[in-house]
């Protein structure tokens, strides 16, 4: 069914000055960018609640372009902040009803392994430089409700560096939805002590990216869900992910679920 588009970013006294354009704020009157851009939502019923973030958006035209258009509108997109057009893009998902994540670069453990750009944050690097490198990151685009990582295995591992990023993201009104990180690591922790709206995904849908593994996995969340009422998957935006989910949400009410954006079961954990 067509959604309804999200407000149009940004609100007025929500942005400051940044290093590559305008940085997110909390307005005079207390209003929170993660309050101001999240997709509104009010849970229907008892229903047990799934939430998904699909990851990896903004370099691959056609990929994005399939996500924003074919996934339903509770799936909460999440954009590469290095990839061309990245506002255009922010703002066509909203348009479509998709609240926005930005994707920031974290420090893996095998740094060799994977290309996670300039602007990494690193788990032993000075305050001043993870706030320089957040900041510019952070001022490419308006319009997200909150940050997820891409990597980040040494970097959450370090609770120094990860009190210096919840302070930043307290301070900015920001929620923080962590993908493929422990939820017990010293950096969640440190969200959890500042009371961020914060929650890791219980799950990643594409470790195995295959059809079958796929659907094994949502059908793992459905019973995390039922069990415990709510569930968070996390997934990237190979084709195979954004096909499963798409058939997968077809008929989930009528499986006794509800699909809900990714802000508010952070919004429920944070109140817990």
């Amino acid at each position: 069914p067509r959604a309804a588009p999200l407000v149009k970013a940004p609100l007025a006294g929500m942005t400051a000055p940044g290093p590559k354009g305008q940085l997110p704020i909390i307005r005079k009157d207390g209003l929170t960018p993660f309050q101001a851009y999240r997709r509104p939502y009010a849970r229907e019923g008892a229903q047990p609640r799934i939430a998904l973030v699909v990851s990896g958006l903004g370099f691959n035209a056609e990929i994005t372009k399939r996500a924003i258009e074919e996934l339903p509108a509770q799936v909460t997109l999440s954009f590469v902040p290095y990839a061309g057009n990245l506002q255009r893009w922010i703002d066509l998902a909203r348009a479509k009803g998709h609240e926005v994540l930005l994707e920031i670069p974290m420090e893996p453990f095998d740094v060799g392994a994977v290309d996670t750009g300039p602007q990494t944050l690193l788990a032993q690097a000075p305050a001043a430089e993870n706030i320089a490198r957040l900041e510019d990151l952070l001022s490419r685009a308006v319009g997200y409700a909150g940050i997820t990582n891409y990597q980040g295995g040494r970097f959450a591992n370090s609770a120094e560096a990860g009190g210096v990023l919840a302070d930043q993201l307290k301070a900015r009104g920001l929620g923080f939805i962590a993908g493929g990180l422990s939820g017990r690591s010293p950096a969640a922790e440190q969200a959890r002590a500042r009371k961020l709206a914060f929650a890791a995904s219980d799950r990643v849908l594409d470790v195995r990216r295959d059809a079958d593994s796929i659907a094994a996995q949502l059908l793992a969340l459905e019973t995390q869900a039922r069990d415990g009422g709510e569930a968070l998957g996390a997934g990237f935006a190979f084709p195979v992910t954004i096909a499963q989910i798409a058939s997968w949400s077809v008929d989930l009410q009528a499986r006794g679920f509800e699909l809900a954006p990714a802000s508010a079961v952070a919004e429920a954990r944070m109140a817990r």
